[in-house]
């Protein structure tokens, strides 16, 4: 029984939240090596490109709450994701016509287009933070649980209660039907080759007829849909706060690195090995040790590696060890 304990209090703690965070993080990584692989820079702004489709999201859901509109169950947030997708695709075309273009048709460095993008960063946190404010910004409605400690427990008659969110739950059911649908627009669609081939060689692709500008319009409102939707699962998942989301681009940026930067498959098994590592590392293992140990050897401090104030810390080590050691990354992508 002490067994049982054990697992569920660590499926409670870690598993499950370490599942929807990594999942979070998959889509978000994705629109990073996405960006990266076709319009070859990092995108530094993607973080707080991520809080504006976001704050729309949460804006036009507030919206739809005050004229009684709603999902019952679902969160209403799912009725204003389209919006928020279109509005910040919207946003990221605009940026790229008047700061990004100029510097691809100059064939400057990518690091110009790198220092761009910090620009194009400052500037859309500044906008999220005078339209929605820099505080934390709950939107969650409709049901709350799918699975509750206390009628689990109750269930299987343990002292450990397993709680599964509805926000953990369709964080996972959506990542998983994205991620089908992008492989799928990727491999079958004509416009998901022509990204294929401009990213593998531009050159030839221009050869071939393939219109830079149309896989460029193309790959920015992908990334934009995956941005929203990403930011949009974490902050029903935890909350919507701007300073949060310009935090979540270092995870990431390491997960793609992890993954392989330019590998679409890198960047989602990445986003769990980056969500585990932070997830693991600082949950506190006392309880869960004194259900599976002798009294007698029952620990007495936390027994937690890292705070979680410093979660973020285990991406930064993460990151560096991964440049230092593997920089193609665990499935070989780009060299940075």
């Amino acid at each position: 029984m002490d067994v049982l304990n054990a697992i569920t209090l660590f499926a409670n703690f870690v598993f499950v939240p370490g599942l929807a965070y990594g999942a979070q993080l998959a889509l978000g990584a994705l629109g990073i090596t996405l960006i990266y692989s076709i319009l070859r820079f990092a995108n530094f702004a993607h973080g707080d490109q991520m809080a504006f489709g976001t704050m729309v999201v949460i804006l036009l859901t507030w919206w739809f709450q005050s004229l009684g509109v709603s999902l019952g169950p679902l969160p209403t947030a799912l009725l204003a994701l389209p919006l928020g997708m279109a509005a910040l695709a919207l946003y990221a075309l605009a940026a790229d016509k008047f700061v990004y273009r100029h510097y691809r048709e100059i064939k400057a460095p990518p690091i110009r287009l790198v220092m761009a993008s910090v620009g194009v960063m400052f500037v859309t946190n500044g906008l999220v933070r005078v339209i929605i404010g820099p505080d934390d910004q709950a939107f969650m409605d409709g049901e709350r649980f799918i699975v509750r400690a206390g009628n689990f427990r109750r269930a299987m008659g343990l002292n450990e209660g397993l709680a599964i969110k509805s926000s953990q739950a369709l964080t996972v059911v959506i990542a998983i039907a994205l991620v089908v649908a992008l492989f799928w627009f990727l491999n079958r669609t004509r416009t998901g080759k022509s990204m294929r081939a401009f990213s593998d060689n531009e050159d030839l692709a221009l050869l071939s007829g393939i219109s830079p500008q149309k896989v460029v319009t193309v790959t920015w409102i992908i990334a934009a849909a995956l941005m929203t939707i990403a930011g949009t699962l974490y902050g029903l998942d935890k909350s919507f706060k701007p300073f949060t989301y310009f935090q979540l681009l270092l995870p990431m940026f390491a997960a793609a690195i992890v993954g392989g930067v330019g590998n679409p498959v890198g960047a989602i098994l990445g986003g769990f090995v980056v969500a585990f590592s932070e997830v693991t590392i600082t949950y506190a293992y006392k309880k869960f040790l004194t259900y599976l140990v002798p009294e007698s050897l029952a620990p007495e401090g936390l027994m937690q590696l890292l705070s979680t104030d410093y979660k973020f810390a285990v991406s930064f080590i993460i990151l560096v060890v991964v440049l230092l050691v593997r920089p193609t990354g665990l499935m070989r992508g780009k060299v940075i």
